[in-house]
């Protein structure tokens, strides 16, 4: 697998340097958007990460598919720019050779599951994949907070199981059907549920949608208008490991079968 990065991080020692006292301030528990008290000093061109706190999950490797909510906002007058709290899907990064800036890598490779990173650096140098840039110079500096739910192997399924197939005799009016029990953690309404699915049209049953062809787990906000709303009645409840078909009737219906590889409670 290779790699592209835009830029280096410099080293401590480089020019640039912040000024004594400018490390903001991040409040909040893991999981709630962050409260962010930016200096009034100047921060310097060199690209900072710090370690806010350390999970106690998975360490993330090179090769995963990294899922991390995201806060973003200037230096200058502490202006909110972008944030994943604000929606319903933490973004997904997905290091397999496509434009992913150095910092990133550095921001959420090899840190456990569960740690809150602090990114500080000039744009051009900390947007990362599908992440906008207009409005922005890029020498502005950025302040990024990320909140690591994990990082998941792109070809990630319940362990000693195979790729999830729909059932053939599964309709839309049918209620959701455990296929494999879990045994993990239970998933909460409201809470972050990582997944990987497929999902078949009806009635031609043909495959519309996987998350494996697309590159891997996904995480999304188990909530209505977050998700079709025939998983939230279905997967509250479960246990992390459960593989579920759950039909979604409407005016286009849907077959999913849903692997639950991971939950985060919402803070």
């Amino acid at each position: 697998m290779r790699l592209f990065w835009p830029a280096l991080l410099l080293l401590a020692t480089s020019c640039g340097l912040a000024e004594e006292g400018t490390q903001p301030v991040v409040t909040g528990r893991f999981g709630s958007r962050p409260v962010i008290t930016i200096p009034k000093g100047k921060p310097g061109r060199t690209p900072r990460i710090t370690v806010l706190s350390t999970g106690s999950g998975r360490r993330t490797v090179p090769g995963d598919v990294v899922l991390a909510d995201v806060d973003i906002r200037r230096w200058a007058d502490n202006r909110p720019f972008v944030s994943t709290y604000d929606g319903d899907r933490p973004t997904t990064v997905v290091f397999d050779g496509r434009k992913v800036p150095e910092t990133w890598r550095r921001s959420l490779i090899g840190h456990p599951a569960g740690s809150r990173v602090m990114l500080i650096s000039p744009a051009g140098q900390a947007l990362g994949p599908d992440m906008p840039s207009a409005g922005l110079d890029p020498d502005d500096t950025l302040v990024l907070v990320f909140d690591i739910i994990g990082g998941y192997p792109p070809d990630a399924r319940l362990v000693g199981r195979t790729l999830p197939v729909v059932p053939a005799d599964l309709a839309p009016a049918d209620p959701p059907r455990v296929l494999i029990d879990g045994s993990g953690g239970e998933v909460a309404a409201g809470s972050k549920v990582v997944v990987q699915y497929v999902a078949a049209s009806w009635p031609s049953r043909r495959v519309v949608d996987s998350s494996y062809r697309r590159g891997g787990p996904s995480a999304f906000t188990l909530e209505p208008g977050a998700v079709p709303a025939s998983w939230v009645g279905a997967l509250a409840g479960r246990r992390v490991g459960t593989r579920i078909a759950v039909p979604s009737p409407g005016e286009r219906p849907r077959l999913y079968v849903i692997d639950i590889l991971d939950s985060v409670a919402h803070a």
